[in-house]
């Protein structure tokens, strides 16, 4: 059986889950349903990225242990994901033991390739990124331009370095020849074009006073600890027995597909495999880069008070109108917006009037058809050859996008046949005693089938549902229609 390992990004546990980490989950969710569907064997990891300097200082806001507050919000994440109908095969925890054995394993790798070496140094560091920038990285405030408004720290202290110069013209060539895809290919020419400056060596440890002697201490060094990207990366390899269980790491890695937001791009496209490439490890296949997400055309903010809950949102409409809404709606590569308007009206256009009130005709006339089975018995074609090229042309174009991660241009195709049954259904008028109704009405069910199958990695739920009102003949209300103001 072949096999397939996806990653979500490592979430920072310092605060709650927010709409960004739904949409991130499910587009991840989406692929490796598609390739269980394959009948492939799939793993899908996600974790807590514990042992940033971040979640020190939550803690202390919070005025708890670091340890229960890295415990209590990374069981948010998994939370979350349970009612995004999200499979997590693997939850790897930053703080767990297992994992620092791991990380200090592939440190040792780095060290032995001579790449590793120890000196002086000031710079600024934004603790929201968890990372150095030099004045030429920063918008005209000199801020960080993922953190705007947040004041960098100047730190100067003696670190452990690495030597990521040593791996510029080989990442080139790994990148441009797709031996370490980036989709979508803005992305790519965002990193190649990064890698075309010259490339500085980067810290790779900070001092137990600077991370509150929390994290990962460094091999024979315990006054350092681990700096957060080297160290969380690692949780990719450690979630499947990297420095633990050979057989099983061996097994499942190199990934297949990791999938990340725009903003952390240089730290997996640059960083991680230049540590990988250093420690003689193969790299990951596949980088899937998705934009960000702005509500009623504004960044998400604490300040402004547009944050959304993911879960009261799960809550309010139902997983599947959620996912629908993050996948059709957010463009898989680029950026997207979310208004509680854009998400009732394509609710109440596609759910509800659209795939429900599809459904609920479909059954409805084949239960009012004394002669009409539920199911074609073949099970293998259509009467209408119209019907048969349709569903052909549709399972076609979600294959080809979800192998380049277009999942609304996938659900398009989708209701592209679910708009062809409306008006298959007003053409034929199957309601009528006619010689043809009941072949109309197997052609029907013949295509919700279809539906129900193309629909499994999107809405597994209603997928289901779809399936068992086909086989008991009960058409119930799949979305009751939302009243908007």
């Amino acid at each position: 059986m072949a096999k397939f390992y996806i990653t979500t990004a490592i979430p920072y546990v310092n605060s709650v889950p927010h709409a960004g980490h739904l949409l991130e989950f499910v587009q991840t969710d989406v692929i490796a349903r598609s390739h269980r569907l394959k009948g492939e064997e799939v793993l899908l990891l996600s974790g807590g990225d514990e042992n940033a300097l971040k979640n020190v200082q939550a803690a202390e806001q919070a005025g708890i242990p670091v340890q229960e507050f890295v415990d209590r919000n990374a069981q948010l994440f998994l939370d979350l994901a349970k009612n995004l109908n999200v499979q997590f095969d693997v939850f790897q925890k930053g703080s767990s033991p297992e994992h620092h054995l791991s990380i200090q394993k592939f440190w040792e790798l780095c060290d032995k390739a001579g790449d590793i070496y120890k000196k002086s140094y000031e710079g600024l560091y934004c603790v929201g990124c968890e990372t150095f920038y030099t004045p030429d990285e920063l918008n005209e405030n000199q801020e960080c331009f993922e953190h705007p408004g947040r004041k960098l720290e100047t730190v100067a202290e003696e670190n452990y370095f690495f030597k990521l110069s040593k791996y510029q013209e080989k990442l080139v060539g790994l990148i441009e020849k797709d031996e370490l895809r980036i989709v979508p290919i803005t992305r790519k020419n965002e990193v190649l074009a990064f890698l075309k400056n010259s490339l500085q060596d980067i810290s790779i440890s900070r001092t137990n006073e600077r991370a509150k002697n929390w994290g990962v201490s460094v091999p024979g060094d315990n006054s350092q600890k681990i700096y957060v990207w080297l160290e969380a990366l690692n949780i990719y390899q450690s979630g499947v027995g990297f420095g633990l269980d050979e057989e099983k790491y061996k097994k499942w890695w190199p990934a297949d597909v990791h999938v990340i937001g725009k903003g952390i791009t240089r730290f997996h496209a640059v960083y991680w495999p230049a540590f990988l490439l250093s420690a003689g490890l193969p790299l990951p296949k596949t980088l899937f880069v998705h934009g960000y997400l702005t509500i009623d055309g504004q960044k998400m903010s604490k300040t402004l008070g547009n944050v959304i809950d993911p879960f009261e949102l799960v809550k309010k409409y139902g997983v599947d109108a959620v996912r629908y809404f993050f996948l059709r709606e957010i463009p898989s590569t680029g950026d997207g917006d979310f208004s509680y308007e854009k998400f009732e009206t394509r609710y109440n256009a596609d759910l509800a009037s659209g795939l429900g009130n599809l459904v609920s005709r479909v059954v409805t006339m084949a239960q009012n058809s004394a002669n009409t089975s539920l199911l074609r018995s073949s099970g293998v074609s259509a009467n209408n050859l119209e019907i048969q090229h349709i569903i052909e042309s549709v399972n076609k174009e979600c294959a080809e996008a979800l192998e380049e991660f277009r999942f609304n241009e996938a659900l398009e195709s989708i209701w592209r046949l679910i708009q062809f049954c409306d008006r298959y259904i007003e053409q034929k008028r199957p309601w009528e005693e006619s010689a043809e109704q009941r072949e109309v009405i197997e052609d029907l069910l013949f295509a919700l089938s279809h539906i129900a199958k193309l629909l499994q990695p999107f809405l597994p739920e209603t997928a289901e549902k779809i399936t068992e009102q086909l086989k008991e003949g009960k058409g119930e209300s799949l979305f009751p229609r939302l009243r908007q103001v």
